[in-house]
């Protein structure tokens, strides 16, 4: 195992940790009594972003435990030691995958396996991520102050119709991955050429619009800002953001250390990331999520990978949790939609169930099950 940082205890303490996550109906996120790296952490989430499932099942793919009993994934998952599901939410998708009826269906199965939920708002009709933050065709042509009331009209709209519903979510995400905006070119921050004018005054406006949208309908769910590169200093970011009067209560960070690893290994990135985190929740004074993660299905060092990243994050007080990104997938499943770009996209190769739809190591380390 390649310099494995954690210890048996440590790692007994996240197993413990992860049977006792919140249950769904906590508006306030799971964070309770605190805890550090010696103690048993009661405010710490384990979880996954399955936006995908029922898509997935659509296609008439199937979960199953190690005995071979096919099972519900989320009642799987809370089985396992989760105690979160992330949804994403788009505006207008195709074939209405993570709209409002979709992410409304996931989001009961998951509060009714006893999930907490957090809902993901990626402003768009499809990913939004650094590389793309298209803006919702029906939004297209909107002037800056009418994308604003938009932002503001949909958000508010899209959580009281959820909240009837009897859904609860213990977070909230305005905007996936913004770290250079949303809602281009609108809300774009920079360019090839710089530094965009005016760029982080309208994103900060756009941002604030969803975030107060958002405590309108749920005052007590944490709302957060997420960004990619949890390895990278992030305190710049948040800086800016908070000189141009940006508001949140958390902070979400993607972490994908095998990706990102590029010229350095995995564990260098998996280092960066510990004390980058550390020094951001410290200079910010905010809770941190990871709320993305991953590694590669076919590494066979991918559980080390995972492991060594836990055993770090777990110490710091101020993160509050650690979800994986679509562990479900397997199979070479993908989206429909993916075989009508040119050229096609490739699947998914980040999943953690085998092709026979058991969960893998490094969804069984994660969970610590």
């Amino acid at each position: 195992m390649k310099r494995f940082i954690g210890t048996i205890a440590i790692m007994a303490a996240m197993m413990m940790a992860a049977s006792c996550g919140k249950d769904s109906g906590n508006s306030g996120g799971g964070e309770g009594s605190g805890g550090g790296s010696s103690a048993l952490r009661t405010d710490f989430y384990f979880g996954a972003d399955v936006s995908w499932v029922t898509e997935m099942e659509k296609d008439h793919k199937k979960f199953y435990d190690n005995t071979g009993k096919e099972l519900d994934l989320f009642y799987m998952f809370k089985t396992m030691g989760q105690s979160i599901s992330r949804l994403r939410v788009w505006v207008d998708p195709v074939g209405g995958w993570c709209g409002y009826d979709d992410v409304y269906a996931k989001a009961k199965r998951a509060q009714d396996a006893g999930l907490s939920v957090m809902l993901d708002f990626h402003y768009s009709d499809f990913f939004a991520d650094p590389g793309k933050q298209n803006m919702p065709a029906a939004w297209v042509g909107k002037s800056h102050a009418e994308l604003v009331q938009a932002v503001s009209d949909y958000t508010k709209e899209f959580l009281t119709k959820i909240k009837l519903g009897g859904i609860n979510p213990a977070y909230i995400q305005i905007g996936n991955e913004t770290r250079n905006g949303m809602l281009w070119p609108d809300g774009q921050l920079w360019n090839d050429n710089g530094d965009i004018a005016g760029g982080w005054e309208r994103y900060v406006e756009l941002s604030n619009a969803g975030f107060d949208a958002a405590k309108s309908v749920f005052p007590s769910t944490k709302v957060m800002v997420h960004l990619n590169h949890a390895f990278e200093d992030n305190t710049w970011w948040f800086s800016k953001f908070l000189s141009k009067g940006g508001k949140y209560d958390m902070i979400g960070l993607s972490h994908y250390p095998q990706t990102d690893s590029e010229k350095d290994s995995y564990i260098v990135v998996n280092s960066l990331a510990i004390s980058n985190v550390e020094a951001l929740a410290k200079a910010t004074g905010k809770t941190i999520m990871i709320v993305e993660t991953g590694v590669k299905a076919s590494y066979s060092d991918s559980p080390d990978c995972i492991k060594g990243f836990l055993s770090g994050i777990y110490k710091i007080e101020a993160v509050k949790g650690v979800l994986y990104w679509e562990p479900e997938v397997y199979g070479g499943w993908k989206p429909a939609i993916y075989d009508t770009f040119t050229p096609a996209w490739n699947a998914y190769d980040m999943g953690a169930f085998d092709n026979n739809g058991k969960p893998m190591e490094a969804i069984k380390v994660f969970v610590n099950k």
